[in-house]
């Protein structure tokens, strides 16, 4: 990745925008969504900007850039007219280490704006790293249309009863499963529709049930090309709820991506053609872990007489057709 990915906590944002234009404007506006801890400066600002500026009760150096006062900002957005003034603004910044936006400048930023969907307290920010800002708006669209406005609720919801649930719900893998079938049914849907008080009754009686600790399985995905692309919902799925995954250097490490990032990981240096570790797998299965084994290609799994009489429940995903 050329850009790493991060969310700043907002209470700790000090931010200084440099310009007074329609530009610094739709800067300023997106800042507010997060603080309001801005400086303006500038000589001159829009009727926009000087709105903000009193709505918000900003604050607004009434003098173009002077170099020697960025030290006292932790992020600073350069948006004026002035390709020069910019260029002075980065330099400045980069020296100091400070966090700094020049517009319509990527080679001069520190950091980029990603696009935002906002259904806070959830936020997705996507990036196309400054190539193709086209794309990006397509699949911001895209994203939007499948998210309701309300979604932020279900977070919120989540949220609130999240410790009532891990102190009933033995098992990451069954709060997992627990949460998923809660929030994608009845009770969720009325969260979505604002039946708020409904939903949490509904959530605690379902609480009261007896809830069994995780079984352990193995499931063996055979990946075929290994084209992430051509990754089937099942597989997916499955992946999604690894606690574990075994794999040998045959299998497309881009297809590591689509486990649970928290799932301990286990590359073997001998090929599964060879040997396909039926141990490990079953020891880590006999302790309630959810195993993927990793495959390439499609090759018939030799049997295993310890597999076998075990109880350990198995099965097996052809992905990539």
């Amino acid at each position: 990745m050329k850009y790493f990915p991060i969310f700043l906590d907002a209470v700790h944002i000090n931010a200084l925008v440099i310009g007074g234009g329609d530009v610094a404007a739709r800067k300023i506006e997106l800042l507010l969504k997060t603080t309001n801890t801005i400086t303006i400066m500038s000589a001159h600002v829009n009727e926009s900007v000087e709105r903000l500026i009193k709505s918000n009760q900003l604050v607004w150096l009434a003098h173009n850039y002077q170099p020697g006062l960025l030290m006292q900002y932790n992020l600073v957005i350069a948006a004026t007219d002035q390709e020069s003034i910019n260029t002075q603004v980065a330099k400045e910044a980069h020296k100091a280490n400070i966090l700094v936006n020049v517009v319509d400048q990527p080679a001069l930023c520190r950091y980029i704006t990603p696009a935002i969907i906002d259904r806070t307290p959830i936020i997705i920010a996507m990036s196309s790293s400054g190539t193709a800002p086209i794309l990006l708006r397509m699949l911001r669209e895209q994203i939007e249309k499948m998210l309701p406005a309300g979604y932020g609720k279900l977070a919120d919801f989540s949220f609130k009863f999240r410790e009532h649930v891990k102190a009933r719900i033995k098992g990451l893998r069954n709060r997992r499963t627990f949460w998923e079938e809660t929030l994608r049914g009845t009770i969720g849907k009325m969260v979505l529709s604002g039946n708020i008080e409904p939903a949490e009754k509904l959530l605690i009686n379902s609480l009261k049930n007896s809830v069994a600790p995780p079984k352990g399985e193995i499931v063996f995905i055979h990946t075929l090309s290994g084209e992430p692309d051509k990754l089937t919902l099942a597989a997916h799925r499955e992946m999604q709820f690894a606690d574990a995954v075994i794999y040998d250097e045959a299998v497309n490490e881009q297809l590591i991506e689509y486990i649970r990032r928290d799932a301990d990981k286990f590359p073997q240096s001998i090929p599964s053609t060879i040997l396909i570790n039926y141990q490990h797998a079953i020891e880590l299965a006999e302790n309630g872990k959810k195993v993927i084994y990793l495959l390439a290609g499609n090759n018939p799994l030799p049997a295993n007489v310890a597999l076998s009489q075990s109880a350990i429940s198995t099965q097996q995903l052809v992905s990539g057709l």
